[in-house]
């Protein structure tokens, strides 16, 4: 299993992942879930990929060379010359079919799903910056003003965080702190993710990014985040007041429902609660 999260800003991208591939309790190993397209001034692509590790190395192979033919008097779509984020991960889902065709039997007859799911983000000069949640399939959605982030792999420790902070006009360096944040958090209550971290952040038009960090267990900052927001929330909890059962002067007291009744009990064989 592994942790990628994706957010698309106003300012620019956020993406984050963790590298731990698991195939049992005793088999761990590290792989990198990211893999970054830089052509300058041109185009920005990011790839976070979740899922069966052969089938995402697969597809970021084949992505690299795989083409849609637009007929004979174009030349074949790539990411590379995509002129749209739409058409590149178009490109995209052609490479995940593609690698389904080659080895969806086989794993068929394994008895292993083909599971994969992918963030693809970036920027292509003439256009905005765009963010896509991709399917096993190869379909696709698109991150909009109302749903700024994508997850993919272990996300429900992480999405709490997220949902509470993120907005588009959130800026870059609070987003990353926030995925900081959500990837510790899973980290802490599941053991199939695990450092070391990759962590981007690309500003809007740029088309380049030098803010990319490889984050292990001695990174400085994420030790003070792991420690800091843990000591918080302790903090935050245990100034929240203690339930009051009685219904005496209590500012917020654990009152009975005026619409539903108790739960029944149940003290001899014969009685039903319905």
């Amino acid at each position: 299993m592994t942790y990628c999260i994706g957010i698309r800003l106003n300012a620019g991208l956020v993406f984050l992942s963790d590298s731990r591939t698991n195939a049992g309790i005793d088999q761990i190993s590290t792989f990198r879930k990211m893999m970054v397209y830089e052509k300058a001034d041109d185009r920005f692509m990011v790839l976070l990929s979740a899922g069966n590790l052969s089938i995402s190395q697969s597809v970021r192979e084949i992505l690299q060379l795989e083409k849609i033919d637009r007929g004979p008097d174009q030349p074949a779509l790539t990411i590379w010359n995509a002129e749209s984020m739409f058409d590149a991960v178009r490109v995209l889902g052609a490479a995940v079919r593609r690698v389904y065709q080659q080895d969806g039997p086989s794993l068929k007859a394994a008895g292993i799903d083909f599971n994969a799911s992918m963030i693809f983000g970036g920027q292509i000069k003439g256009e905005a910056m765009r963010m896509f949640l991709v399917y096993s399939a190869g379909n696709f959605i698109e991150a909009t003003r109302e749903t700024c982030f994508f997850q993919v792999g272990e996300s429900k420790y992480g999405k709490p965080i997220l949902d509470r902070v993120l907005t588009p006009s959130t800026p870059l360096d609070e987003a990353a702190k926030c995925a900081l944040v959500s990837m510790d958090s899973t980290l802490k209550s599941n053991l199939s993710v695990g450092l070391p971290l990759d962590l981007l952040v690309y500003r809007e038009g740029s088309f380049r990014t030098e803010q990319m960090v490889c984050i292990d267990d001695q990174n400085p900052y994420f030790q003070m985040i792991h420690s800091t927001w843990g000591q918080r929330l302790r903090e935050v909890f245990e100034g929240i007041a203690d339930p009051v059962w009685d219904g005496s002067a209590a500012e917020h007291p654990l009152q009975a429902s005026a619409r539903y009744a108790p739960m029944g009990k149940i003290s001899k064989p014969e009685d039903r609660i319905v």
